[in-house]
């Protein structure tokens, strides 16, 4: 039996809900599905919060999509430019610097 593919919809779904996941937010898709405001900048998320998601994100498209690495690479930045949250520093780094 043939498995069924997913749409870019069910993928984006599935991917803003790992980054909400991975950034530690009590939040989905269903939250920010229509919002036509700055949405993106209610959370928040680490460099490594957002080095984690871009890795699974990568690992993602090239499971679902069968992309190169270069190409899962670049769908992943697209996305996280649209999508993305916003990045902080830690209070702690920012003091130190």
């Amino acid at each position: 039996m043939k498995s069924k593919r997913l749409t870019e919809e069910e993928m984006l779904i599935e991917i803003i809900n790992t980054m909400f996941l991975i950034a530690g937010h009590d939040a989905t898709y269903e939250d920010v599905k229509g919002r036509q405001d700055q949405w993106y900048t209610q959370w928040t998320m680490t460099p490594e919060q957002e080095k984690k998601w871009m890795e699974w994100m990568i690992s993602y498209y090239r499971k679902n999509k069968r992309m190169t690495i270069s190409y899962a690479k670049r769908a992943a930045a697209w996305t996280n430019l649209m999508w993305g949250l916003t990045v902080v520093q830690p209070l702690v780094e920012q003091e130190n610097e």
